[in-house]
């Protein structure tokens, strides 16, 4: 157990490595900024910025509190001295105890050191091998995410979704946004396997079914980091199920960033110009993160290739004969598979996370 003092100056770093002064600074232009009478004129433009500053106080306030706390409780401490009566000695462990769960908590945020992992997250699942099973597992996955991150106060945004003929999804896009959702989701990157009596076998056999989980950083003003030259864009009708006027205009988008010969095409809203700016972050989200596999400069140096997500098995979810959820990276598991199922996947990404970390000590 840490002394007063010693947390003190944990939470003094933690301050310094996390920027804290700067976050207050950032939060003080956006307050004048919302302060202006012209601020919702571009209520696009406010909403992002009103996230904004709901993301920064979720980081400010908790580790400023903390560090206010233990000011005073240092304060106090030296004011008794060895003069404090059993009373005060014990309501002074106690509120040292506090504190000290409060950083436990906190203190993940160190973990935190991507250069993208305080922003948002493009999460996109897809089905693979096993049919119908396979598509059952991607609605589970979809519905872990979306449990995790109600859990942990995420706001989730449906970009695309499209259903099984049977059950389950075939793909579904998500946005998901709040404090470092990139940093935490990041882990879950990679191809999910999933054993279990297969409730559509008539003679429910075990079955072993695989989706894929790509986890992206979002890029703020996505279009104008691509060279124009380099994407090459087709305008299209939508197809499917889609209301009045979704199967009627030639609303669908696909982008093709043609030195990497990566596609994304998007046709979930009515809006050309929506499907094309959504196009385009994805776009510039994959090429980030295959920026990152194969260690570029920037996306100017990217090489022709698709990323390997689908050769890379992150997690194993066994439901029969017994139950485990196990990564096959970090070796950490659990046998709640049902908890880990409906969201708890925290433990996992805290694991890979103090797993990066161990690497990159190694590295240094």
């Amino acid at each position: 157990m840490k002394t007063t003092k010693e947390l003190l100056a944990s939470v003094t770093s933690a301050l310094e490595t996390l920027k804290v002064e700067d976050k207050k600074n950032r939060l003080s232009e956006i307050e004048q900024e919302m302060s202006k009478s012209d601020f919702w004129s571009d209520q696009e433009s406010a909403e992002i910025t009103v996230a904004e500053l709901s993301a920064l106080k979720k980081v400010v306030e908790p580790w400023t509190e903390l560090h206010a706390k233990l000011i005073n409780l240092d304060e106090l401490s030296l004011l008794l001295g060895t003069d404090a009566s059993d009373e005060e000695k014990l309501e002074l462990q106690a509120d040292l105890d506090s504190a000290t769960m409060t950083y436990n908590d906190l203190k993940k945020h160190l973990l935190f050191s991507g250069d993208h992992d305080s922003g948002n997250a493009i999460l996109r699942i897809t089905s693979g091998v096993g049919g119908t099973e396979a598509m059952d597992f991607a609605a589970m996955l979809e519905r872990m995410y979306l449990r995790f991150s109600e859990q942990n106060d995420l706001k989730t945004t449906q970009i695309e979704r499209v259903a099984g003929e049977e059950a389950g999804v075939k793909t579904s896009v998500l946005e998901i946004s709040g404090p470092y959702a990139y940093g935490q989701l990041k882990s879950d990157h990679g191809t999910h396997r999933l054993v279990r009596l297969s409730p559509f076998n008539a003679d429910n056999l075990r079955q072993t079914s695989f989706a894929l989980v790509e986890v992206l950083p979002i890029i703020e003003q996505a279009e104008s980091l691509l060279d124009p030259k380099d994407v090459r864009i087709d305008i299209y009708r939508s197809g499917g199920k889609g209301g009045q006027s979704v199967n009627t205009t030639d609303s669908a988008v696909r982008l093709t960033h043609i030195p990497t010969n990566t596609v994304v095409a998007i046709q979930n809203e009515r809006s050309q110009l929506k499907n094309k700016e959504l196009a385009f972050k994805i776009l510039a989200a994959r090429l980030e993160k295959l920026r990152q596999e194969q260690h570029a400069e920037d996306l100017n140096s990217l090489r022709a290739g698709e990323s390997a997500a689908w050769g890379q098995q992150i997690r194993n979810y066994v439901l029969h004969p017994y139950t485990l959820v196990k990564d096959t990276r970090t070796k950490y598991e659990e046998t709640d598979a049902d908890a880990v199922l409906d969201g708890a996947i925290s433990n996992f990404q805290t694991a890979y996370l103090e797993h990066l970390a161990a690497q990159e000590n190694l590295e240094t």
